[in-house]
């Protein structure tokens, strides 16, 4: 391992030392940072989709450092997101997010057998949205009965690793159900994926594409194209399906395409010249998925495009100055609403950034599996 990564790696456990401390004192699940400053989710408080990323961040710099301060963090911070089980009204199917990285993450890295249990929570969760006529359902709006998102084949393994825990084929067959029909009505003949498809809740065919985060209606969500090239490998690594493998790769090729000469990643791939909108997840996503995808396939391109999309970020895009609470810049949530976050620091770019430097040192506990 070079020594520039394994560096990066030991700068950001020192930075989120520092800074997680912060986010202890004030009781928080961070979502960015801005201005010297945590700053928590935008919507839906501690049921916004993207609360496991931080104890996951913590997880992993646990199991790099040894450092009893980070698995406290983690601990911490999932009994704030267990607490949510009792609202119940805000969580989605992005439970695969927020549990699979806390609690699953406990559960796995120390037996414990509440995080166990909660992790089964989780899964019965997601279990419930499966719609039987073939997928299963993102959001709970009365007029998104039929959606369906590309980024919930990351959501998946929790179903995956709940059949594993218990015996029982029903999650993963739930699992399977819902790659099937990703497989089918979200991947496109050029190896792009779409972001959103409206099925009939009744019927389960497709009604319509919708264009979501990314630029326009059949354009190429970045972000998007990152969440399905991981999400099927992790879905080939759960069940040796070369289906899946095979299109993790066809997406893995159009994402190495459309990588830009400074290692960046545009927010859209197809997105006009006359405005920069860069979205750096995408690019450390993706670089987590490509390397998983070279150990499945021995293709080394895959390590190749991830150490530059790694390099890339590291050379134009952290902040290792005490100013920002958190590491990676340029995180845009979505191409046309900023109410997310864009050009910003947001935790779950610093969470695959850190997954990413995990890989290269052989320090990644794989919390996905």
């Amino acid at each position: 391992m070079s020594n520039s990564y394994e560096e990066a790696l030991r700068r950001a456990a020192e930075k989120f030392r520092a800074s997680a401390e912060k986010a202890a004192q004030a009781g928080i699940i961070p979502y960015k940072s801005e201005n010297g400053q945590w700053v928590t989710s935008p919507y839906d408080g501690n049921s916004w989709w993207t609360g496991g990323f931080w104890p996951g961040l913590m997880w992993l710099l646990y199991t790099y450092t040894k450092d009893e301060f980070f698995k406290e963090e983690a601990v911490r911070v999932g009994e704030l997101l267990t607490a949510e089980f009792r609202s119940f009204r805000y969580l989605n199917h992005d439970v695969g997010f927020m549990y699979l990285l806390s609690c699953g993450a406990a559960s796995k890295l120390t037996l414990a057998d509440q995080a166990g249990q909660d992790t089964l929570h989780a899964a019965s969760l997601l279990m419930g949205r499966l719609n039987p006529a073939g997928f299963i359902r993102a959001w709970n709006g009365d007029h998104q009965k039929g959606f369906a998102i590309i980024d919930c084949m990351m959501n998946l393994s929790l179903l995956f690793r709940a059949s594993r825990m218990t015996g029982d084929p029903r999650f993963e067959k739930a699992a399977r159900i819902h790659a099937d029909t990703t497989l089918r009505e979200f991947l496109r003949p050029d190896g792009s994926v779409s972001h959103i498809i409206e099925f009939d809740p009744d019927t389960g065919k497709r009604v319509k594409e919708h264009p979501g985060q990314g630029y326009c209606l059949g354009s190429q969500w970045s972000r998007g194209q990152a969440w399905g090239l991981y999400g099927f490998t992790l879905a080939y690594l759960n069940t040796e399906d070369e289906r899946y493998l095979d299109a993790a790769k066809k997406i893995a090729n159009n994402f190495i395409a459309h990588i830009r000469p400074d290692g960046l990643t545009d927010c859209d791939f197809c997105q006009p010249d006359t405005e920069e909108r860069i979205d750096n997840i995408a690019g450390a996503i993706a670089a987590c998925g490509l390397m998983e995808l070279k150990k499945a396939t021995d293709e080394k391109r895959y390590q190749d495009a991830a150490l530059r999309l790694v390099d890339g970020l590291l050379e134009h895009c952290c902040d290792w100055t005490d100013a920002r609470l958190g590491l990676l810049t340029h995180c845009t949530a979505s191409y046309h609403d900023d109410g997310a976050g864009r050009h910003t620091n947001i935790t779950y770019g610093d969470y695959f950034l850190v997954e990413a430097l995990s890989k290269i040192a052989g320090t990644d506990p794989m919390l996905w599996l």
